[in-house]
C-alpha cells in the first residue's frame, strides 16, 4: 500500500493510458441504476466512483480504499465534483469490509486482485459475495494473462523484478468465482498500450436485489 500511496499523484496518467477503455466497459456492464446501493472496492483515484455516483443520484454509493494516498486522491476528486456529501468514503480493507451481509446491489472492483497474494484472491471475492444481495452484480477488471505474445511484456517485466506495474501480475478471476458459486459469468479480454485486462461480470445466486 505504501507503493500506491507514493504513486497516487501520478497514477491517473498511467490509468488513462492503460485502463480507460476497461473503465468504460466496466460501467457499461455494471449498468448502475438510480436508487441502488453501490459499492466500489478499492477506489484508486476515484474516477470510477465519481461516475458511479453520478448515475445513482438518489441511491447509496460507497467507496473503500486501503491506501492513504489513493484515499486522499479520491476524496479530493469527490470534493471537486461536489459529490463528497453524497458518497460514503471509507479507509477500509477489502478482506474485512465494515458492512452487513447483503448490503449492496452492485459491486465494482478494478485492478486490485492482481496485486493480492494468490491465497488472498478467493478471500477478497468471498467477502464481496458476502456483502452482495441475492441477485446482485459484481463487475471486475484485472490485469490478466496475455492472449497475444506482445501483450506478455508486462508479465515478463514482473517476472524479472521490474516493478513498472507496481508489482501487479496477470490473474484469472473466473475459476475462483465459479468455485464460490457465482452465476451468469461473462468474461471479456482487451489490451490497451499492450496492457492485458480481463473484465468479468458475475451475479450472486438468488432473486433480483431490492433497491435502496
Amino acid at each position: 500500500m505504501k507503493t500506491y500511496s507514493r504513486l497516487a499523484p501520478v497514477y491517473e496518467v498511467w490509468a488513462r493510458l492503460t485502463e480507460s477503455k476497461a473503465r468504460a466497459r466496466v460501467l457499461e456492464l455494471a449498468d448502475p441504476k438510480d436508487g441502488e446501493s453501490i459499492l466500489e472496492v478499492a477506489t484508486g483515484t476515484g474516477v470510477q466512483l465519481r461516475e458511479l455516483a453520478g448515475r445513482n443520484p438518489s441511491g447509496r454509493t460507497v467507496g473503500i480504499e486501503l491506501s492513504d494516498g489513493m484515499f486522499e486522491r479520491t476524496r479530493r476528486r469527490l470534493v471537486s465534483a461536489g459529490l463528497v456529501d453524497r458518497i460514503e468514503l471509507l479507509l477500509a480493507d477489502a478482506l474485512d469490509m465494515p458492512f452487513e451481509d447483503e448490503s449492496f446491489d452492485l459491486i465494482t472492483n478494478s485492478y486490485m486482485l492482481d496485486l493480492l497474494a494468490r491465497k488472498q484472491i478467493p478471500l477478497a471475492l468471498e467477502e464481496m459475495k458476502r456483502v452482495l444481495r441475492p441477485g446482485g452484480r459484481l463487475v471486475l477488471s484485472n490485469m490478466t494473462k496475455a492472449e497475444k505474445t506482445r501483450h506478455g511484456l508486462w508479465d515478463w517485466l514482473y517476472a524479472h523484478g521490474l516493478g513498472v506495474t507496481a508489482n501487479c501480475r496477470g490473474v484469472l478471476a473466473v475459476p475462483v468465482l465459479t468455485e464460490l458459486g457465482f452465476t451468469d459469468l461473462h468474461r471479456e479480454y482487451l489490451a490497451q498500450m499492450m496492457f492485458p485486462t480481463e473484465i468479468v461480470f458475475a451475479r450472486k445466486p438468488g432473486s433480483k436485489p431490492r433497491s435502496g
